[in-house]
């Protein structure tokens, strides 16, 4: 089965935040490279966005990958609105199952995360059979361990998490995508993980992972989260989203309860430090090539 190929060429200083925001809005992966060197070389970058420095590149060129019906307007266009810009031009294209899979393996190799958090494709031996492996293949959403955004939260979930007496009761991944969160909080030894995302084929991946990986995540749409607060809330999103949500994150982080947010530029960390201000105390925990993840802390209600 040909799949859609959508390219469309980038001031070099957006292309992070489109290729994020492109996954996000549906596509299966992102490729980027110098769209003034022309053609595909072997810094294209299949799955998540490219997690390698920044390069130099003054017009990048992001081909995304998506289902051969996808409406490649909407796509591009709901991404455009997120990273609050003009929809781009873009060029179609197919690209057949062969390619598609020769290319994915490819790239993808066991990545650390953290101090000892490695995530696995299927087809590699873990680097470290000691370690917290995580067996997780690119698919059908965004979450493989390999954009700095998932590495942030993955060191932030490994340094909360340490000791027995830090392990929280609950664990609640927003947006899970592949779930890689919700692997990683389970895996550390939380005793109950929800994970939700409004997309069903995210909910679909993330159950398939954690059958997977054999542990208990629970998986439910949004408005199925079971009740109650979490004393860990993590959502890997974009800056906009997150922002919209904060209303939803904070009834849902206990007082006292600990939050991570992720999928944000170092440009938009104020804003969306402006938006829990009221909820939490919060601030910049750690930052990667240009991307923050903000951690918070829900503040316990006074009389």
């Amino acid at each position: 089965m040909p799949w859609l190929s959508i390219t469309l060429d980038l001031d070099g200083t957006r292309a992070e935040a489109v290729s994020e925001a492109l996954v996000e809005a549906g596509a299966l992966s992102v490729s980027m490279e110098d769209a003034q060197a022309g053609g595909p070389g072997e810094d294209a970058q299949f799955g998540e966005p490219d997690a390698s420095p920044p390069r130099p590149w003054r017009r990048t060129r992001l081909v995304a990958l998506a289902e051969p019906g996808a409406d490649a307007a909407a796509l591009v266009g709901r991404a455009a609105r997120d990273c609050g810009i003009e929809p781009p031009a873009f060029q179609l294209d197919r690209v057949e199952d062969d390619d598609w899979v020769r290319r994915t393996q490819a790239q993808f190799t066991p990545i650390r995360c953290g101090e000892r958090i490695w995530i696995v494709p299927s087809w590699h031996q873990a680097p470290d059979p000691g370690a917290l492996n995580l067996r997780l293949d690119p698919g059908l959403a965004f979450g493989t361990g390999s954009h700095p955004t998932t590495r942030l939260v993955l060191g932030w979930l490994e340094r909360e998490m340490r000791g027995a007496e830090a392990v929280p009761a609950r664990v609640l991944d927003y947006g899970c995508g592949s779930g890689i969160l919700a692997l990683a909080a389970a895996r550390l030894g939380a005793r109950e993980v929800a994970a939700t995302d409004l997309d069903p084929l995210a909910l679909e991946a993330t159950a398939s992972n954690a059958r997977a990986n054999g542990v208990a995540v629970g998986v439910t749409a949004p408005e199925s989260i079971p009740a109650g607060t979490f004393d860990i809330v993590v959502a890997n999103i974009l800056a906009n989203p997150l922002i919209a949500l904060e209303p939803v994150l904070a009834a849902r982080t206990r007082p006292g309860g600990r939050l991570a947010l992720s999928g944000i530029l170092a440009a938009q960390a104020n804003d969306v430090l402006a938006a829990y201000a009221a909820d939490f105390d919060c601030a910049v925990a750690a930052n990667e090539d240009g991307w923050v993840l903000v951690q918070g802390q829900r503040r316990t209600a006074t009389a």
